[in-house]
């Protein structure tokens, strides 16, 4: 046997993680005779399966339990990829996940990757050997997923289909964003500033400038502050910022709800009333805004049904159809009034 091409290339030069085609490959063989020989079948001549269990050694391939699950009939296992369990949307989210499943007779296992891109690919690294698809929040850019998800079916959480090659459910943040600025628009409100939770041309950013643009409003990049952290904390340490940049400021638009009532508390700070003084909406529909005074006006997106769309993705996939698209894949926020704007 030839070892002089064992291994995988990745496009940087570095080894990437080796799949049942390399091995395929190297043995010269089909894919199916080595799942056969993997998976201990004796239907394979045991010359072939020396070749084939040879390879495997060379190319330190690991199968995942997608490509066992070929063979084999069992549960399904599906991984699940939260950023943060402290942040309230996030279980909402997963709970949805967790009810599609049990539906379907599934098993998940949850990893919080803290918002941390290295533990994220860490967990596709662990996750693509022990469950036969994933689910999950990502930033990285596909090409750097595939290196880490060994052939694993992968949805994508909050990414737009038209953004991955991968099968993805996002949230039309441009429908959403477009009814709350609207609304502070109807009642009066021209001087409206953002809070945002990332840096650079975020969906929810784009969103606030270009409604901005369409209702001529005197707003640019300068009335947007980027807060350190998708928290109460981050959304008051951003608000002081605005107030200071745009002190003439009448409403504000938080990236989530927890940046909009750390908003909502700087400003009484300063002796702004809310929202007399200064209108505040929010972006999650979080049940912590109902409890909060005055109660937030808020975009609210079904949670669980994110989540649930993305178990259907997941099976989709698994029965070989294609994954849902365009509106289908799309969970659109229903503005919420209440007492703050």
């Amino acid at each position: 046997m030839r070892t002089d091409n064992q291994g995988a290339e990745r496009p940087d030069g570095g080894r990437r993680r080796a799949t049942i085609h390399d091995v395929a490959r190297l043995a010269g063989v089909s894919r199916q005779t080595v799942s056969r020989a993997v998976n201990d079948k004796g239907e394979i001549d045991p010359g072939t399966k020396e070749r084939v269990l040879e390879a495997v050694r060379l190319l330190d391939y690991r199968p995942s339990r997608f490509a066992r699950g070929l063979v084999q009939k069992g549960a399904v296992t599906a991984g699940l990829v939260i950023p943060d369990l402290r942040n309230p949307f996030f279980p909402e989210v997963a709970a949805g996940v967790l009810e599609a499943a049990e539906q379907r007779g599934w098993q998940v296992v949850v990893w919080d990757s803290r918002i941390d891109e290295t533990r994220e690919r860490e967990a596709l690294d662990v996750l693509s050997h022990q469950a036969d698809a994933v689910v999950g929040y990502f930033k990285d850019p596909d090409d750097v997923l595939t290196r880490h998800l060994g052939g694993v079916p992968l949805v994508l959480l909050e990414r737009g289909p038209q953004q991955t090659r991968f099968a993805a459910v996002g949230i039309d943040a441009a429908a959403g964003v477009e009814q709350g600025m609207n609304h502070l628009f109807h009642v009066g409100h021209r001087r409206i500033g953002m809070l945002d939770g990332v840096h650079g041309p975020g969906p929810r950013r784009q969103a606030f400038l270009k409604q901005a643009r369409r209702l001529g409003l005197p707003v640019d990049e300068g009335w947007v502050v980027v807060c350190p952290e998708h928290s109460v904390a981050g959304g008051e340490s951003g608000m002081e910022r605005l107030l200071t940049a745009r002190p003439g400021i009448t409403a504000v638009f938080g990236f989530n709800d927890l940046i909009a009532i750390g908003a909502m508390r700087t400003a009484r700070r300063h002796g702004r009333s809310v929202p007399d003084d200064l209108a505040v909406l929010g972006f999650d529909g979080l049940s912590l805004g109902e409890l909060v005074e005055p109660a937030l006006t808020t975009l609210h997106i079904d949670k669980r049904r994110l989540g649930r769309l993305a178990v259907e993705q997941v099976a989709r996939l698994r029965a070989g159809e294609e994954p849902l698209r365009g509106a289908d894949a799309w969970v659109t926020p229903e503005l919420v009034v209440r007492d703050s704007a």
